[in-house]
């Protein structure tokens, strides 16, 4: 009789790990407290503007590629991916832009506009970041890093040999500035860190990493909006037999003391063989799984990555000078991330990312209209800022910068909805609202982040942002992809 595993959540983790198990012959129930499943990546249509309320760029396409081939379906039968290029226009408060782009000459003849220096070091910093990413890809987003078997593999031993190529003491910061002389070349390649929530002045600078993924591997956008992804895997699972349960919270995981027996929802007992855990690994253990008060303890230790507020805008107004993805930098980049990191608080001057899909896809707003997705960082919920407060405050200083930089936006605004972190916790139980999961302000993150199999239940898993191997779509559904390998060979080992 096959195995039966319970899954907790509909995230992306969650169905990536429920797609594999089943394929894998396990008899697997999901249960989501949404009505929908797919986590953050969500979508909003407001009177004919249409949002994705999520992650809106897509790296390292092949781990999609992958999970639909394994699952027996052809990805671009399901997902069409189209190339974003330019990547991203950057704008600098002293009035320069920059288009970054995935092709090398092209970025090199960019940064030549403000640096000529920089443009020469451009090529020599991309064959850095590569190396970290031969170094690290394997053993920090492959396979399962606190397993010590993974550990005892000679490629991870020897990686682990080398540490110092991957570059863990200097900090993303030191290492850029090590290479780029221009202030706002500096500024670029630090806003790599934010993508998984860290701070470039604490976040190790193997993070660098990140840039290469982006610009050596390509940066792609989901035909029709990211939010298709997340439909096409709810597909895919439902195909290969998956139960899908979505308006349904789970209250319980229910355990012996040294072992999983299942879940209890609406007052029911559910039993399983395993539990694959895709909510926040520390509102789990807070919320959902009694005892081990010495494991909620240091969980709730562990430094969340930022939040984030984002402001979805039905502009009737086309701007042609942006791109699809567009980022607004601040004049001070360390007094900003001190701001969100250290004071726990907005910053005064936030740097604005805007994602404008109408840009790819026209019917994504009203003729002669664009859909603004706008996002700032912040800091993760604490008890000094009232967000339904603030939010006006921030609101009104986006605008005033916007305008300061040649974008009076304010009068064609004629749709608008906003996501506070008070609304990241309460939509997707994210730990302090956080977006990403655990950050990665410190040398050690990487061996701090909580496992994917648990210490303390036998039959217990996870997978998230806020398990291995961290926050980001690619690892997200990596982290469904490690913890149902460690179910299967668990499985067979009992």
């Amino acid at each position: 009789m096959a195995k039966q595993v319970l899954v907790v959540g509909g995230g992306l983790g969650a169905l990536s790990g429920a797609i594999r198990l089943a394929k894998m012959g396990f008899e697997v129930s999901l249960f989501e407290k949404n009505s929908e499943v797919g986590g953050k990546m969500g979508e909003k249509i407001l009177d004919g503007y249409r949002f994705d309320t999520g992650p809106s760029l897509l790296t390292m396409p092949f781990v999609i590629d992958e999970l639909f081939a394994f699952a027996g379906f052809e990805r671009s039968a399901v997902v069409e991916l189209q190339p974003v290029e330019p990547i991203c226009r950057y704008y600098y408060p002293d009035g320069a832009r920059l288009d970054a782009s995935a092709d090398a000459q092209k970025m090199s003849d960019a940064i030549a506009g403000l640096s000529p220096h920089d443009a020469a070091v451009y090529k020599d910093f991309l064959v850095y970041a590569r190396r970290i990413y031969k170094l690290t890809a394997d053993i920090f987003l492959f396979s399962p890093i606190h397993e010590f078997a993974s550990l005892r593999r000679l490629a991870n031993l020897r990686t682990l040999l080398q540490i110092r190529r991957i570059d863990p003491f200097r900090t993303v910061h030191e290492a850029v500035s090590h290479f780029f002389k221009d202030h706002r070349l500096v500024q670029l390649f630090d806003r790599f860190a934010t993508y998984n929530g860290s701070n470039p002045y604490q976040a190790p600078a193997t993070l660098n990493v990140i840039p290469y993924v982006e610009h050596g591997l390509g940066s792609f956008y989901i035909r029709g909006g990211m939010r298709r992804l997340a439909e096409a895997m709810l597909h895919v699972a439902r195909q290969l037999g998956v139960q899908v349960h979505t308006s349904t919270p789970v209250e319980k995981i229910l355990h012996d003391g040294s072992r999983v027996t299942g879940l209890q929802v609406n007052g029911e007992k559910l039993i399983g063989d395993f539990v694959l855990c895709g909510a926040d690994v520390v509102v789990a253990f807070n919320q959902l799984i009694d005892g081990f008060a010495a494991r909620r303890s240091k969980l709730n230790r562990l430094e969340p990555s930022c939040s984030g507020i984002v402001f979805l805008w039905g502009v009737k107004k086309e701007h042609s000078e942006l791109l699809h993805h567009n980022i607004f930098f601040s004049k001070n980049y360390r007094k900003e991330f001190e701001e969100v990191f250290v004071k726990q608080k907005p910053s005064d001057d936030p740097t604005i990312y805007i994602a404008i899909t109408s840009k790819t896809d026209a019917m994504h707003a009203p003729a002669g209209g664009e859909n603004w997705f706008v996002l700032l960082n912040m800091p993760y919920l604490t008890d000094s800022v009232r967000w339904e407060e603030e939010k006006h405050r921030v609101k009104e200083n986006i605008l005033e910068k916007l305008r300061r930089m040649g974008f009076d936006v304010e009068k064609n605004i004629e749709r608008e909805e906003v996501i506070t972190p008070s609304d990241f916790y309460r939509l997707y139980s994210s730990n302090r609202g956080s977006i990403y999961g655990i950050s990665s302000n410190s040398r050690s993150t990487a061996f701090k982040r909580p496992p994917n199999r648990s210490r303390e239940l036998k039959g217990l898993y996870f997978a998230g942002a806020s398990t291995h191997p961290g926050g980001g779509v690619p690892l997200v559904l990596l982290s469904g992809k490690i913890a149902a390998e460690l179910i299967a060979k668990a499985e067979k080992m009992d």
